[in-house]
């Protein structure tokens, strides 16, 4: 009996050639005026191919923003790995994470046009790139607790806390910025987190 393949589509577009393509339209025109057809257009690819991947702008630009922020998060994760202790490698993560995001195109635009946009994620819900930051400085804190680099605590709410203590320094990272230089503020927030996180 002949063996049937399963080879993939040729006609199949990498989802990432989709996001590339929306992270182009969005900035140069914004979140709002980016649409599923200049997306399509600009990946090169019929309307159809990808309205069946993302059915709306809404879901599309969530799933943008989730890969721009993983990728930002892996490369602090990696920043960080030379750090000896749990909590060296949170605070470093931290300050890499905040410095790539102030430097971040896409955060620019979203925050120079669109920034309404992140209002329900400021007053009403966490959204999906969030919790996996806070997912990670969970994560960083019991490896913390455990090697004895981080005092004892409960971990939901000390991950809960430095979220909350991070999260102003991406929203409002402009004016914060106005008078002062971002790298000093870095420095000195991963200098609050060191004591802060001390046994």
């Amino acid at each position: 009996m002949a063996t049937i393949r399963h080879t993939p589509s040729p006609n199949r577009v990498a989802d990432d050639v989709l996001l590339d393509a929306a992270l182009t339209c969005v900035l140069a025109v914004g979140v709002r005026r980016t649409t599923l057809s200049d997306v399509a257009r600009t990946a090169g690819v019929s309307r159809m191919t990808l309205y069946r991947r993302f059915p709306d702008v809404r879901g599309m630009l969530s799933a943008l923003i989730t890969r721009e922020f993983g990728r930002i998060l892996g490369a602090a994760t990696e920043a960080a790995r030379s750090e000896t202790t749990a909590r060296g490698q949170l605070v470093v993560a931290s300050v890499h994470t905040l410095r790539a995001l102030a430097a971040n195109p896409f955060m620019h635009a979203i925050i120079e046009r669109d920034a309404e946009m992140l209002v329900p994620y400021i007053f009403e819900r966490i959204g999906t790139s969030q919790r996996m930051a806070e997912e990670y400085l969970h994560a960083q804190l019991a490896a913390g607790q455990g090697d004895g680099s981080i005092r004892a605590g409960t971990l939901k709410v000390q991950a809960r806390t430095i979220f909350m203590l991070l999260q102003p320094y991406v929203f409002a990272i402009r004016p914060s910025t106005s008078d002062i230089e971002l790298e000093d503020l870095l420095t000195e927030l991963g200098r609050l987190l060191d004591v802060a996180l001390r046994p």
